[in-house]
C-alpha cells in the first residue's frame, strides 16, 4: 500500500477533528476521477448552530496549528452550513436539517468514502 500523500493526511486530520468534536455522521469523500474541482470533501453534522461553529473553529484552529491555513470561510456566523476550503479539500460542516435537505453524499455519490480510524 503507497503511503498517503499530505493533503490525504490533512483531510483525514480534519475528519478526525469533527470526530473529536461529537460531529455526527463524518464521511471522508474521495473525488479523485469525480471531479478536478477538489480532491476531498469532508461531511459532517452537529447536532445545533453553537455545535456546528465550535466543530468548524476546532477543525481551524488545529489544522492552523499545523501550518494548514484555510482560503476561504463561509456561514460560520449563522452555524447552519459551514464550508472551509482548503482548496485541495473542502469541509461541510452542516445543521442536520440542511445535509439531509442538500444530500451532498448522494451528489457525490460517485465518489468513495475512505474509512475513518476514529
Amino acid at each position: 500500500m503507497l503511503p498517503e500523500s499530505p493533503i490525504t493526511r490533512h483531510a483525514r486530520r480534519a475528519a478526525e477533528v469533527c470526530v473529536d468534536n461529537k460531529a455526527a455522521d463524518v464521511v471522508l469523500l474521495d473525488l479523485h476521477g469525480v471531479t478536478d474541482m477538489t480532491d476531498y470533501f469532508v461531511i459532517a453534522s452537529g447536532t445545533s448552530d453553537t455545535h456546528v461553529r465550535g466543530i468548524a473553529k476546532q477543525i481551524l484552529a488545529k489544522l492552523g496549528a499545523t501550518g494548514m491555513d484555510a482560503v476561504a470561510v463561509e456561514g460560520l456566523s449563522p452555524g447552519q452550513w459551514v464550508v472551509i476550503d482548503y482548496l485541495d479539500f473542502v469541509v461541510h460542516v452542516f445543521h442536520p436539517s440542511l445535509r439531509s435537505f442538500y444530500q451532498l453524499e448522494r451528489l457525490w455519490g460517485d465518489a468513495p468514502a475512505l474509512e475513518l480510524t476514529r
